[in-house]
This record gives structure tokens, sequence and C-alpha cells, in this order.
């Protein structure tokens, strides 16, 4: 063992200004996910419907972004889990799935808590890459993106806001 915990998680939590109606639809309609996450996606919203996030959508398939993506369990207004995958680059991976659960907390006063569980890694390799990846991904970007669909408006693709 190299000392590194078999059972890591990654678990963070944003306070965003809309009310949880806004911010679980956000998250879980084709139109809300395009304001803040990826310029497209394909959102079937229910048990093994797809939530596919497509990052680079004119790019080849299997080269889009989080493809095969399926959603694993709904709590309306509460929580929404799925699988992820790796980056296509990160191949030996890719083919592998973790998991993303996304819990929402009503803070009343027209905000929401949004607290992302992501786990289910290997060690070693490529599985150490793509923890490190999304360890960054969603703290630097997709949560300070909601952050900013609420506070600033809908990300534009093609005018993105600045990193960190």
């Amino acid at each position: 063992m190299d000392g590194q915990d078999p059972n890591r998680t990654i678990q963070l939590d944003v306070d965003v200004e809309g009310d949880i109606d806004q911010v679980w639809d956000t998250w879980t309609t084709e139109e809300g996910i395009k304001s803040f996450f990826a310029p497209d996606c394909h959102v079937d919203l229910k048990v093994g419907g797809a939530y596919e996030i497509l990052f680079d959508p004119d790019a080849e398939p299997g080269q889009r972004g989080a493809e095969g993506v399926r959603i694993l369990a709904i709590q309306p207004k509460q929580m929404l889990a799925f699988t992820w995958n790796a980056p296509p680059r990160m191949s030996l991976v890719r083919q592998q799935w973790t998991h993303v659960v996304v819990r929402f907390q009503d803070l009343e006063c027209g905000r929401t808590r949004v607290t992302l569980f992501h786990d289910g890694w290997g060690q070693g390799g490529e599985w150490d890459q793509a923890y490190e990846y999304f360890t960054k991904a969603w703290r630097d970007i997709v949560l300070p993106r909601l952050q900013y669909r609420f506070s600033v408006g809908p990300v534009d693709w093609q005018n993105q806001p600045k990193r960190g």
C-alpha cells in the first residue's frame, strides 16, 4: 500500500444564491445543465436514464465528455446520483465508472447548499490522476460556475468566465 485511503471521496459544499427549485432544475434539466456545466448534454431524468454532459459536443463520439453516464437515484429536490467516467485521455479508467451524489439543502432566504460526493476510485496510475483531476474540476470549475450562473447569469460557452 502506498498510504492512500482506499475509500477516498471528493466531498465539496457550495452555497448558491438560488432557491432549491431553481438549483434542482439547474442540475436536472438540459436547459439548466447548459447554463453552467457544459455547452451540451443529454438528460432523461429517471433511474437508468441518460445524464451525459458533453464538454466538447462537436468531437467524435467517445471524445465529447461524460458519455454513457446514467442516473442511479433521484430524490426530487434532495438528491441526484449518477455514474461518472474519466476524461477520454485516461483510457485505462475511462471505461470504468465512479459515482457522484449531489445533495440539495434549502437554506431559506432564496439560497441553497449543494453538497457533492464523488467516490468509487481505484488506486494507482490513472486512478490517481483521475482523482486529482476531478478534485480540481469540481472545486475550481464546476461548482464555481454553478455559483456564477446564479450570481451573474448563464455561462456563455463562447466566452467562458476565467478560472480561479
